[in-house]
């Protein structure tokens, strides 16, 4: 697989469960972990897959969501710092469990 992840950041936790729900429905993508700052206003979901997948999921979900993202992009081929940094968001979702 060609790694690629997708980021969209957006106001309100419910609003980021319905992009992650898109992202989700239209392309071949896995949830990686999110992000909540703000007390939960602002938040950034991070999604993985090849890049035409992530593309897809993250376009129709900046299009299509209940709320228009504060900001959302698309990392082909990441630095293997970015990668460390991902994988650090997602140690720290799967210790919550």
């Amino acid at each position: 697989m060609n790694k690629s992840y997708g980021f969209i950041e957006i106001s309100g936790v419910v609003a980021a469960i319905d992009a992650l729900d898109i992202m989700c429905k239209t392309a071949d993508v896995e949830f990686v972990s999110w992000e909540r700052k703000l007390g939960g206003r602002l938040v950034t979901i991070i999604v993985q897959g090849d890049v035409a997948a992530v593309t897809q999921a993250v376009e129709t979900a900046a299009a299509n969501g209940i709320k228009k993202p504060v900001n959302h992009a698309v990392i082909a081929r990441p630095h293997e710092e970015i990668v460390k940094i991902v994988e650090l968001s997602a140690s720290r979702l799967e210790k919550q469990k």
